[in-house]
């Protein structure tokens, strides 16, 4: 198994895969239509790329690609805890079923929060879902008590 960063010269790939990602983490079928997630995320990744705000990662057994996962830079206002602002968000992360249990997200997950370390990213969260979350608890991740998330839903603007 490899892993490689992935550029802008793999938009497609990596959308397709974005897309497979979501269909898995919300049990949706391939009926389902996600084709303005699709081309949200397409835009969203070349953005990013251009931005270099963002960085993926798939992990390869030969030429297949069989995980991957991605981490969005950004920067918020200081705080004591964090004095700088900087942090990283990690997300798509995803190891194909076939592959699973052989220590490929928990490489993946390393690869990213070396890039974080590299860039002096002093706050790094994710979202995890119940079969992610003993991975990134095992990493060092810990559940956080006084954060909130605005959730109530405004019409789709037409």
């Amino acid at each position: 198994m490899e892993i490689r960063k992935v550029g802008a010269d793999q938009l497609e790939e990596l959308t397709e895969l974005r897309i497979k990602v979501l269909r898995a983490a919300n049990k949706l079928s391939g009926s389902a239509d996600l084709s303005a997630v699709e081309k949200s995320s397409r835009e969203y990744f070349r953005r990013g790329f251009e931005a270099d705000s963002f960085s993926v990662y798939f992990a390869y057994e030969g030429e297949r690609v069989v995980g991957c996962g991605g981490v969005s830079f950004y920067e918020v206002m200081p705080t004591c805890d964090y004095p700088d602002g900087s942090s990283a968000y990690i997300m798509n992360m995803y190891t194909d079923p076939e592959f699973r249990r052989r220590g490929i997200a928990y490489a993946i997950l390393d690869v990213l929060i070396s890039e974080c370390r590299a860039r002096k990213v002093g706050r790094i969260t994710l979202e995890a879902t119940d079969m992610g979350r003993p991975l990134y608890e095992k990493y060092g991740f810990v559940k956080l008590e006084h954060e909130m998330a605005y959730a109530k839903k405004e019409p789709a603007a037409e």
